[in-house]
């Protein structure tokens, strides 16, 4: 691994790594956020994904978690979106190929190669940070709009790898709007089955696992109505019984300003369950 920053913040380090990764065959860079409580003892880590465009940078410098990681004693690990790269596919727009990994495991040309970020998160990635820093295994995983999804499907299928799992708002049904039908078309097929293994209200219809789900949503997010559908996700929930907490939230809209105002609330919620 390669250091490219290492910052003092609130007692800890904000920290940026580069390294080869196996799984999606280029250099990615992840966001490592060491507490002050990391000198003495390993702690645990919460995951963040991001969302359309951004990288790691997006959450470390506008969010404000740290301030909540170092009051708790948790590590926070911000990857990238995507791969990247000049031999890396991309293509027109900024919801599809690079920035926009969607968080799976691709299954088509030319995309297959690389685009494999499902198994970076759940794998690579906690194998890596739980090997070179002083974490545990205890994990949680969190993330905004397209991270959001991320985050909601990857911990609904790994209930056994992660203690909690919340969500700032999230694609929650990419099967059924814009940016998931086009992601989706282009990365696993027309088959429309084999997106379902990514599509948080049809996990929650099968999942044998009953993690709680913590979710904030703006009422005045631009994207709330054609992408969003949180309703979908509390509708799948009351049908089969998953706890959910939706906390719609007024004048809020989709940007980090809305973030920035509720990660502590999110922050408190992981540590709990990591540290209880």
């Amino acid at each position: 691994m390669e250091g490219i920053e290492h910052r003092a913040c609130f007692g800890g380090w904000q920290d940026v790594w580069r390294h080869h990764s196996e799984v999606l065959e280029c250099a990615m860079n992840f966001a490592v956020y060491l507490p002050p409580q990391a000198v003495n003892e390993r702690c645990p880590v919460l995951y963040w994904l991001s969302g359309l465009t951004c990288t790691e940078q997006n959450f470390i410098t506008k969010a404000g978690a740290q301030r909540y990681a170092a009051e708790h004693g948790v590590i926070i690990v911000a990857p990238d979106t995507s791969p990247r790269g000049d031999d890396v596919p991309d293509a027109d727009g900024y919801d599809l190929g690079k920035g926009a990994g969607f968080y799976v495991n691709a299954t088509q040309a030319p995309w297959s190669r690389n685009y494999r970020m499902y198994d970076y998160v759940v794998d690579e990635l906690p194998a890596l940070v739980e090997a070179n820093f002083p974490a545990t295994d205890a994990r949680a995983i969190s993330g905004h709009s397209m991270g959001g999804h991320g985050a909601l499907t990857i911990a609904l299928k790994n209930p056994d790898r992660y203690r909690s799992v919340s969500a700032f708002s999230p694609i929650v049904a990419p099967s059924r709007v814009p940016w998931g039908e086009k992601a989706f078309s282009a990365y696993l097929g027309e088959d429309r089955e084999a997106w379902k293994q990514h599509d948080a209200v049809e996990l929650v219809k099968s999942s044998g696992g009953k993690l709680p789900l913590l979710v904030d949503q703006g009422d005045a997010d631009e994207f709330l109505a054609t992408q969003l559908k949180p309703e979908l996700l509390r509708e799948a929930c009351e049908s089969t019984g998953h706890p959910l907490t939706l906390r719609m939230q007024p004048g809020y809209d989709h940007s980090y300003y809305f973030i920035a105002s509720f990660i502590g609330d999110h922050v408190a919620h992981h540590a709990a369950a990591l540290r209880g």
